[in-house]
């Protein structure tokens, strides 16, 4: 038997699975950070670390772990109707729950005895449980001539646009402007299910970020913002 104590958690703007990044980087305004926890709480964990550029998060899906898995799944970049094996797949719904994201470092900070490892992009949920961190090596992890299946492309990306209300709310905060780079990126990748991937809808949504509420509409490839409310 076998057990597994986070090493830390994730301070991120993605209060909510819904609009999460489908991997990281793909919104590059939003930074991130991993609050260490227990022993590994450490200057002497963190040693050294400064030498490299990326990381390795290890993590817990520990929002979908008591829902079980399946041996296929349907993944969004096949329009979330053709069925693959589960690892076939990057699915959060997974045998032991565990995913990776490889993320740039941007430094370690610390506030009293607490150490934060300062992250750039990331495609995790506040709070997420981290079980380990490693460096990013180049020379083994980057594979030149590796090839991508189904995901060979970068996804393709909607038209953002926002309403008088949210762009006056978002200007009278101080992180405003990171605040809109960041709402706009991730409503670029159009969070909802796959198969309405540039379809109208006329179904207002809403998805929660940093401590805003954020409700838009979907119009073909243009989405926008409607309203912005703290909640």
């Amino acid at each position: 038997m076998y057990s597994i104590e986070p090493i830390g958690f994730i301070e991120s703007p993605y209060k909510e699975k819904f609009a999460v990044p489908r991997q990281p980087r793909l919104v590059p305004a939003a930074g991130a950070r991993v609050r260490l926890s227990g022993a590994a709480n450490s200057p002497e964990a963190l040693r050294g670390i400064e030498q490299f550029s990326h990381v390795w998060l290890l993590f817990l899906f520990d929002q979908n772990i008591d829902a079980g898995w399946k041996p296929t799944v349907r993944p969004p970049r096949l329009g979330g109707n053709e069925r693959i094996g589960v690892f076939a797949s990057r699915s959060t719904f997974r045998p032991n729950g565990i995913g990776m994201s490889a993320v740039e470092i941007k430094g370690v900070s610390k506030k009293g005895d607490q150490l934060y490892l300062e992250l750039g992009s990331v495609d995790l949920v506040d709070g997420t449980p981290i079980v380990d961190i490693k460096p990013y090596i180049p020379y083994s992890d980057s594979i030149s001539d590796a090839t991508g299946g189904y995901a060979e492309a970068e996804p393709e990306t909607s038209q953002v646009c926002f309403s008088v209300q949210a762009l006056t709310m978002l200007q009278s905060r101080k992180d405003g402007l990171m605040q809109q780079q960041v709402i706009e990126q991730v409503l670029a990748q159009d969070p909802r299910p796959a198969y309405k991937k540039n379809k109208s809808d006329d179904k207002e949504y809403a998805v929660n970020l940093f401590d805003l509420n954020v409700k838009f509409r979907v119009n073909g490839n243009l989405i926008t913002v409607t309203a912005i409310e703290r909640f």
